[in-house]
């Protein structure tokens, strides 16, 4: 986080000196009004678009900011629009280069008012959107690039190449957008401009060292702050501990309402930790007492697959969980083929969840699973035929561990190759082929892999990391595993999830010993760190079944969020001040 800070400082170092010295003009509050609400409305724009990887708006709306007020208050809504958007998105290395490119477009679109007389027709204005949002994707690639590799020119281009589809489905969508509100917004955005006679002054010299010494002291404050949340932090297991509510059950991140979803991932990772969910309390219910007062309410398949592997894993019989035959209520489910409802995904499921509960699964549902395998020896989550991911192929692989016969063997072999061709260069695996990489599919694939006898350690594709360490690599500063190295969300889920790949156990999660006294519950300060974000709402990706979605219905941001806005209020009143608003 220090280094963090210190960039967001010098960003808005920047802020103030473009502000100041190439406009030099004055504003009136209406100004950095009208500033405020393109910047809000560039975020607002990343965030409603947040379902469709990488179609955003904002690109089009920040150049349109800069062509209509000038590179000053271009650069500022870019730069703000990237940063805000980001306590959504989650805050990481990242945000920088997002801010700096955002900023960057803001000032290209002045440039091109001042080359074209404000005089660019639709068609053109969407052209240069194109190639703009397709230069902002690329620098971003080129950030990865430098902040994840050996900064090699061949990593250059690995990274840059990869992520060439993803500049192009952003740049499309910045021609989408152009043609569709460009020439409107620039003309309603420059009349309002217009009205305003804008005047700038220039600040006082000593502004620029001020805002310095604010970001080398944030600095400096993030070095202290590191220091001591790792000391108050011990890993994912105090994490997934600390984020218990007081009812026994967790949500999608601490302080967030209970659910049994969540729940019944962490009773599974906290067993592959070595904590029976029975001691796991938090001053209330045990967290396996949250889950059987609502076992009565599982009727889907899903759920009721969750919650026996997750009351095995505490030790507990899913014959009678909360009063309910958990796996007679299953059983009805399993269709006259074997298939629970024609889907790989819950028929994988249904074998790992009846195993645990020591029943065999019917011969015709094993059957039926093998015959899925798709021709390029991954599984989908529906039936074969499909566009084969990550996620359910590793699924597959636990439910077929220990099948006998030539059939199971050969399908275990094409899947667990099927895994190894998905990992990307960082060591991680995508849900699809062609994205990039998360933790929970790389949980899922280590998952498989240990199922199927194999290392995941030993995985590194084309001189890779390995899977293990891509997931350590995303470990937070409270102990929980993001999203991946652009995204954080539904923290619980996700490093319950991973807790399982680290500790090295596949489903189902045999139960740890009790112990004679409750699971301990970490300290105030490790509480407080865990608590760090708490907000936001709908997924950027598409959300599957429970079993193995790559992101959950309420994504949450991480920790890293919290700090910089410790300094925001400070730094924006500097920045106002010499404009007469501070």
């Amino acid at each position: 986080m220090s280094w963090q800070l210190a960039a967001y400082g010098l960003l808005f170092v920047a802020l103030a000196g473009g502000f100041a010295w190439y406009e030099r003009r004055r504003p009136d509050a209406r100004v950095v009004a009208l500033v405020a609400t393109l910047a809000a409305l560039a975020a607002l724009g990343r965030i409603a678009f947040a379902a469709l990887p990488n179609v955003k708006p904002t690109t089009d709306i920040v150049l349109i900011a800069g062509y209509a007020l000038g590179a000053g208050p271009g650069f500022a809504v870019g730069a703000v629009a990237g940063l805000t958007s980001n306590f959504f998105f989650g805050q990481g290395p990242w945000t920088p280069w997002q801010m700096a490119g955002w900023g960057a477009v803001g000032v290209i679109g002045a440039a091109l008012a001042v080359l074209t007389g404000r005089r660019l027709g639709r068609w053109r204005l969407a052209a240069v959107c194109t190639v703009v949002g397709f230069a902002f994707t690329v620098l971003q690639d080129v950030g990865d690039w430098v902040t994840y590799s050996d900064h090699s020119l061949t990593q250059l281009g690995v990274y840059v190449g990869q992520g060439l589809g993803f500049d192009a489905v952003h740049a499309a969508g910045c021609l989408v957008f152009a043609l569709a509100f460009g020439p409107a917004l620039a003309r309603s955005v420059s009349r309002f401009a217009t009205r305003l006679e804008v005047t700038w002054l220039a600040p006082g010299p000593a502004v620029i060292p001020v805002l310095a010494a604010l970001a080398l002291a944030g600095w400096l404050a993030g070095q202290n702050e590191s220091a001591s949340t790792a000391q108050a932090s011990s890993g994912p297991l105090s994490y997934l501990l600390s984020a218990q509510n007081v009812d026994g059950g967790l949500g999608a991140a601490p302080g967030r309402p209970s659910s049994q979803l969540y729940s019944g991932w962490t009773a599974m990772g906290l067993a592959a930790a070595g904590v029976n969910p029975q001691d796991a309390a938090h001053g209330g219910p045990s967290l396996t007492a949250y889950l059987a007062a609502g076992a009565s309410g599982h009727a889907d398949p899903g759920s009721l697959e969750r919650t026996i592997l997750a009351a095995r894993a505490a030790g507990l019989s899913a014959t009678s969980f909360g009063a309910v035959n958990l796996v007679a209520a299953l059983q009805r489910h399993i269709g006259g083929n074997g298939s629970i409802s024609e889907l790989t995904n819950l028929t994988a499921f249904a074998v790992l969840a009846l195993r645990a509960a020591g029943v065999s699964p019917p011969a015709r549902t094993v059957q039926w699973l093998i015959r899925q395998q798709d021709s390029d020896g991954g599984f989908n989550f529906s039936t074969a035929g499909g566009s084969s991911d990550v996620d359910d192929t590793g699924a597959v692989l636990e439910a077929l561990e220990g099948i006998p016969g030539h059939g199971a063997a050969r399908a275990r072999s094409r899947a667990v190759r099927y895994i190894a061709r998905q990992q990307n260069r960082d060591g991680g695996l995508p849900a699809m082929a062609g994205e990039g990489s998360n933790a929970q599919s790389t949980a899922w694939a280590i998952q498989g892999l240990i199922a199927a006898g194999q290392d995941p350690a030993a995985l590194h594709r084309g001189g890779a990391a390995s899977p293990l360490d891509y997931l350590r690599s995303l470990e937070a500063s409270d102990g929980h595993i993001r999203y991946s190295r652009s995204s954080d969300q539904t923290p619980v889920w996700v490093t319950a999830e991973a807790i399982m790949a680290l500790d090295g156990k596949a489903l189902p999660i045999a139960a740890p010993p009790r112990t004679s006294a409750p699971a301990p519950v970490p300290t105030t300060r490790a509480r407080r760190a865990a608590r760090a974000g708490r907000h936001r709402a709908p997924a950027q990706h598409r959300t599957r079944h429970p079993h193995t979605a790559a992101q959950a219905a309420q994504p949450v941001t991480g920790p890293s969020a919290d700090a910089p806005l410790r300094y925001l209020g400070l730094i924006d009143a500097l920045v106002l001040a010499p404009v007469g608003l501070g």
